[in-house]
């Protein structure tokens, strides 16, 4: 490879053709709030969040938890995975976006593997993303999720589903999906109100540009809209 050109050729060494390295970035990278929204972290202060620490670039670490509670909403977060060449699996630069505590958006070094429910863009060993979209670790990823809540009745009996939207890197990997059950870890399905948590799963996954549009008052929550194409720098 020389100059992200890879030159293929027959054993006597004549130029059959060349591969062009891609590199995609997601067409949500550095999304503003809009109208309405909620800064949650913008690399200056942490009074949004809970435990929370930065570091001298101003990036927020993994393993905090937001102050306020939301029901239902739409989040935006950037990430950043750290290079962990000698990890494999779940050890490989893990964290995750916890909503209300209970369902866990997985993040993990992903890149070019299968794709299943417990890696990047999973609903935790609950639901595998409609495709692989994780770049490489030391890109910048962003994820855009709206979750509405589920709904309970008065004696406290679960009457219907979350649902969720999922954008990871500005491509839909889970679209309006009904959320059967918590995930994981999570805390238990009730109508209780948990903040939504950054894992720390002991791994340097750094996190910048989070903000949130409460959607509780709405009676038909607007979800993500999915892109249009997929935006690659040849």
């Amino acid at each position: 490879m020389h100059g992200g050109v890879v030159d293929v050729r027959d054993n006597a060494g004549h130029l059959l053709g060349q591969l062009l390295k891609t590199q995609r970035h997601s067409i949500t990278l550095g999304a503003t709030p809009p109208p309405g929204a909620t800064v949650l972290f913008d690399g200056t202060s942490t009074a949004m969040l809970k435990d929370a620490e930065i570091t001298e670039e101003g990036l927020l670490k993994e393993g905090t938890e937001f102050k306020h509670t939301y029901r239902s909403f739409r989040l935006h977060l950037e990430f950043r995975l750290p290079y962990m060449p000698y990890a494999t699996g779940q050890a490989r630069s893990n964290s995750g976006v916890y909503l209300q505590s209970r369902y866990e958006v997985q993040i993990l070094d992903s890149f070019g593997l299968e794709g299943v429910e417990n890696e990047c863009g999973g609903l935790y060993k609950q639901k595998r993303g409609d495709v692989n979209m994780c770049f490489p670790p030391l890109s910048w990823q962003t994820y855009d999720i709206a979750f509405v809540a589920p709904k309970f009745n008065a004696a406290g009996e679960k009457i219907k589903n979350a649902f969720i939207t999922v954008l990871l890197n500005g491509v839909p990997v889970h679209q309006d999906y009904s959320i059967i059950a918590k995930t994981g870890g999570g805390k238990q399905e009730g109508p209780e109100l948990f903040p939504i948590k950054l894992q720390d799963h002991s791994n340097p996954v750094r996190f910048r540009n989070i903000w949130i549009v409460d959607l509780s008052n709405q009676p038909d929550p607007v979800y993500c809209s999915p892109c249009q194409t997929l935006a690659c720098d040849p």
